[in-house]
């Protein structure tokens, strides 16, 4: 009887951080912050309780956790999956509110004053933790006035529990527990202006500063990207304004008399003027320190201004912050200059080296100077501090290589192996593209043991629609990658792990010496342990496709590879599978080992030009161990043009889905070698030529019902690149893992801009747009 006559329904003042199990994330932290003293909008949090004691009370608990469960074993199945999310959701229609929750409610709700407009919003508890986010995939309903319009809002929340993307989003993370989600309901602000204020820079971690984004009208044209804001940093410590950008907002939503919301065109000299003043930014610099004071963390806040005041309407905290050391000092001489190629800041002394095998003379912490690295040269650098080289553009094995290790490194400097001189300390920064003299104060000594140290599961900071994949090439950081919020690997690089697992030996050398199972077995062991580490998530391994003057670097290379003078475009990828078949089965062997243990792995095969090489490259496949194993994806990359033509073709022969290498595309669309630092300019993956053929992949693969992918750091770097993406159609999207959370920052906002598009043309509700764009694909079947 207790249990009866303890409310459910808490006022948001009375709620800590302590009650985010049964409140979420969204009520216990505007809990704390009125706790304070800081101006949060009134409401109240309806528990998690009250959905289950709703659906209780409604008969409907057991049917849906028994449809629930059969949902999250047919995620793969698109049509099934919505059938499913259609009946829970109609089930919890149909419970509605039982009488208990709806009597504290509507109190609740009367205390605010009569008829007040109120924003609705879901809030997840229970897996809302460390190693997932639902933050965007549940309804958020706003405006919403009066008895039956709240009770309609809050079941809209309950019944967005089973859309489609959040079933398989909680199946992707292992969540088998039957859901509950508590719900937030707060006066709703009809702010002038609005936008977020991070307590530190989100782009370098630096934590001496705020970073404050504004608009005009209502805050979710800033939250969902519709708008290029102002940008302002303010000094931490005095609260002045350190540099003020300001951006071009061509129009903000805002509030009629109706209640209902609107979009207003603003005139060109309004749309480039300055949003804040420097009382308001200085109000909200002090509101965000105050509320990173209170909770003892970096915080991402959303805050709004209306009728003099400001507010702060969400809280949560910066979980992706990595260290910074500050810019050199005058007295730190520049040495050289290049590309960024991965970030990072070390110190240490030069060690200038002309080959690979020259790499016993590199000493823990040095810092690599080198012209060009290759495969060969992979042992040298997990030993290094930071890596230099003479040449080389941003997608170049050693940057690649960098990113993944964690060293820092800068490319393409032309001239860093005559600068830099065996024994000087220098200070390497990787963000930057700077080598500076001397030793930069608090620039760490990074160690390789520091480096391969495992981290603790972080929260992704944004959830999307797109699968957000990781690109890997050594089986070292699996189980570190693995930790983070990815939805498995995308391009698992072969050829890294190939040169590894060989100490650096042409595998024709060891065929030729009859050690076939030497390479078989190290193969299955390196992409093994990949494998288990993200499983059941998946891992597409892409097959060797080294050039050949990366073979002929590998000891015995000289005597099996040709020289040519572009292998860029040379004897490389699926021909030379069809060409020498016999080192390509011993790759498909390996495959098939670990398929036995860990069948989440997908074979993909790269550089595919004609329709005739495929067909033959696969039958080598089919009459393999591994293609007489059931379930196995095929995939093609699509790095040459020719797969714009080839593509229908190629699904009718069995491929189920295609990669795109966009930098390998951008190469051949553009004509500019990749590699080169002289005509690094030119080369641009958002060239409209690019995109064109990015748009005709995306767009066969989505008609023939197949998984489209792209591999490549335009998706995190260029907002506009991502939206092109995600606006196509694409599957997913797989980067670097230094780049995920960038990643799923852009993502997200470019999903939500699509979905508040279609909102506004279509009427209907964020949760009902997103059900809707789960219509599933036919895929026509292939030809015999």
């Amino acid at each position: 009887m207790a249990a009866a006559t303890q409310t459910q329904v808490r006022d948001i003042a009375a709620l800590t951080i302590h009650d985010a199990e049964e409140a979420g994330g969204k009520g216990a932290n505007m809990g704390e912050l009125v706790a304070a003293g800081l101006p949060v909008p009134p409401g109240f949090v309806l528990l998690r309780d009250c959905y289950r004691n709703s659906m209780r009370a409604g008969g409907v608990d057991e049917e849906l956790a028994t449809l629930h469960r059969t949902a999250l074993d047919s995620v793969d199945e698109t049509t099934r999956l919505a059938e499913l999310c259609e009946q829970m959701q109609q089930l919890v229609r149909r419970a509605g509110i039982d009488d208990t929750t709806r009597s504290q409610m509507t109190a609740a709700y009367h205390a605010m004053g009569p008829e007040v407009a109120v924003a609705v919003r879901s809030s997840a508890t229970g897996e809302d933790g460390a190693d997932a986010s639902f933050a965007g995939m549940n309804a958020t309903l706003t405006n919403v006035t009066g008895d039956d319009a709240l009770i309609a809002a809050v079941t809209r929340c309950w019944m967005s529990l089973f859309s489609p993307r959040v079933v398989t989003y909680r199946a992707s993370r292992g969540f088998r527990d039957d859901p509950a989600m508590a719900v937030v309901v707060q006066k709703m602000i009809n702010s002038e202006k609005a936008g977020v204020a991070f307590t530190a820079d989100p782009s370098t971690g630096a934590r001496d500063r705020v970073v404050i984004e504004a608009a005009f009208g209502l805050g979710e044209v800033v939250v969902s990207g519709a708008v290029e804001p102002d940008t302002y940093i303010v000094a931490k410590e005095t609260l002045e304004p350190i540099d003020v950008r300001l951006g071009h907002k061509d129009f903000q939503i805002v509030r009629g008399r109706d209640g209902k919301d609107s979009r207003v065109r603003l005139d060109e000299t309004t749309a480039d003027s300055r949003v804040l003043t420097d009382q308001e930014l200085h109000a909200i610099a002090k509101l965000a320190v105050a509320t990173e004071r209170h909770n003892g963390c970096p915080q991402d806040t959303e805050w709004a201004i209306a009728d003099g005041a400001t507010y702060l309407v969400q809280a949560r905290p910066i979980t992706t912050l990595g260290h910074t050391t500050p810019p050199a000092k005058a007295e730190h001489v520049v040495l050289a200059r290049g590309l960024a190629a991965a970030p990072g800041v070390a110190s240490g002394k030069v060690r200038v080296l002309q080959t690979p095998d020259e790499g016993h003379r590199l000493q823990e912490g040095e810092i690599l100077v080198a012209q060009m690295t290759n495969p060969d040269w992979l042992p040298t650098i997990r030993r290094a501090a930071a890596l230099v080289t003479d040449t080389g553009g941003m997608t170049c094995h050693a940057a690649i290589v960098a990113r993944e290790l964690g060293v820092p490194c800068i490319v393409g400097t032309r001239s860093g192996t005559r600068d830099l001189h065996d024994g000087t300390t220098v200070t390497v920064d990787g963000a930057r593209g700077e080598v500076v003299s001397g030793r930069v104060e608090s620039a760490p000594a990074v160690s390789v043991a520091e480096r391969a140290a495992p981290v603790t599961m972080q929260p992704a900071g944004e959830v999307t629609g797109t699968r957000v994949y990781v690109n890997l090439a050594m089986p070292d950081s699996a189980e570190t990658v693995a930790a983070q919020p990815v939805d498995g690997v995308g391009l698992l690089r072969a050829e890294f792990m190939l040169t590894e697992a060989l100490d650096g030996r042409h595998p024709r050398d060891l065929i030729a010496h009859g050690e076939q199972r030497t390479l078989v077995d190290r193969l299955d062991a390196s992409v093994g342990r990949i494998a288990a580490a993200f499983a059941p998530r998946p891992v597409v391994y892409r097959a060797t496709d080294f050039r050949t003057n990366e073979f002929r670097g590998l000891r015995g290379g000289d005597t099996y590879e040709p020289v040519e003078h572009n292998p860029m475009i040379g004897f490389r990828g699926c021909y030379r599978y069809v060409r020498e078949p016999e080192l390509f089965g011993l790759e498909l062997e390996a495959l098939a080992r670990v398929r036995e243990r860990s069948p989440n792995v997908t074979l993909m095969i790269p550089f595919v030009r004609t329709r005739w090489e495929l067909e033959e490259c696969l039958a080598l496949v089919d009459a393999s161990p591994l293609g007489r194993q059931r379930g196995l994806r095929r995939w093609v990359m699509a790095e040459v043009p020719s797969v714009v033509h080839w593509l229908p073709e190629y699904i009718g022969m069995g491929i189920d889905g295609v990669s795109i290498g966009s930098n390998d595309l951008t190469q051949l669309v553009l004509g500019v070698d990749r590699d080169s630092d002289v005509c690094a300019e030119l080369f641009d993956e958002s060239d409209p030529a690019v995109l064109d053929a990015i748009q005709r992949i995306i767009r066969t693969a989505r008609e023939y019902g197949i998984t489209s992918s792209l591999c490549g750091q335009a998706p995190s770097t260029n907002p506009a690149f991502a939206e092109h993406l995600v606006r196509s159609g694409i599957t997913s999207v797989s980067v670097n893992p230094d780049a995920v959370d960038a990643t799923r920052r852009v993502v997200a906002a470019a999903e939500r801009r699509i979905l508040l598009e279609a909102c506004t043309r279509t009427g209907a509700r964020h949760d009902s747009v997103i059900t809707a764009g789960q219509k599933p694909l036919v895929r026509r079947p292939a030809k015999s």
